[in-house]
């Protein structure tokens, strides 16, 4: 009896160690979640997804008079005339930028058109800023007058290269850098287009466009962001700017899933 005693007891005395250890791994509550990585870098959410809290119409107090709305946590618009009302319906960031790193998530509908502009400022009739160009590149007419005109150009200005472009009804992801007078313009990760404030090769492209009698054009400049009502339907998610001050401008995570 006490050779086979010794072992049992001590196997008993292993279990009673063993069972309290695996049950503190089982119970082990995880590490407290970190602060949002886009409040450490300095992001304000332009759109909190909820209200136009931060958006007023051009030239106006609020965005009462205009078509823009929240839904599912969108900022979106019916389709309508798709007709451009040069700033009528168009809304604005309350706060203004000149040196800033804008990121915003979107999809246009089929035909659709619309425009995302960054130096707005309330100094004539109509909203004149530079435009990002946010458009359906296979169906509306105005991209078939040229690259100019298409999806991540300096709307009639600078054309972009090398787009990975989703189709319309398909989310995006823009981002707009200006870090003195460096200008660029991002989609889905990849840089599409840089352009030199003030630069003899930027006056020359807007002599050429549009915007030729508009003496600040493609200088630096504080001003507001905007959104653009073209008339048709568009939806907005991640709208968020964070101020820069200087130094090199780093390439966005990869991710996964106008006028």
């Amino acid at each position: 009896m006490a050779r086979h005693t010794a072992p049992a007891l001590a196997f008993a005395l292993l279990s009673v160690l063993l069972v309290p250890a695996l049950g503190a791994q089982g119970t082990a509550k995880p590490p407290a979640a970190k602060p949002a990585a886009a409040a450490q870098a300095g992001w304000t959410n332009l759109f909190d997804g909820k209200t136009l809290n931060g958006w007023r119409g051009y030239k106006k107090p609020d965005a009462k008079e205009s078509r823009w709305a929240v839904e599912d946590g969108m900022l979106t618009l019916p389709k309508n005339d798709g007709k451009d009302t040069r700033g009528a319906r168009d809304i604005i960031s309350t706060g203004t930028y000149d040196q800033f790193e804008l990121e915003w998530e979107w999809k246009i509908a089929l035909a659709g058109n619309s425009g995302m502009k960054y130096f707005v400022l309330e100094d004539m009739d109509s909203a004149i800023g530079h435009e990002y160009q946010l458009i359906d590149d296979e169906r509306h007419p105005d991209a078939k007058v040229g690259p100019k005109r298409q999806t991540s150009a300096l709307y009639d200005v600078l054309p972009a290269a090398n787009r990975p472009l989703k189709p319309a009804g398909e989310w995006n992801t823009s981002r707009i850098v200006v870090r003195g007078t460096t200008v660029e313009h991002w989609l889905n990760g990849t840089k599409v287009l840089t352009y030199e404030l003030g630069s003899p090769a930027l006056k020359a492209a807007v002599a050429e466009s549009k915007f030729k009698d508009v003496a600040r054009f493609g200088t630096p400049q504080k001003g507001h962001i905007l959104v653009q009502d073209h008339g048709d339907q568009v939806w907005f998610k991640s709208i968020r700017i964070r101020p820069l001050t200087g130094g090199a401008t780093t390439a966005p995570a990869a991710k996964t899933g106008g006028r």
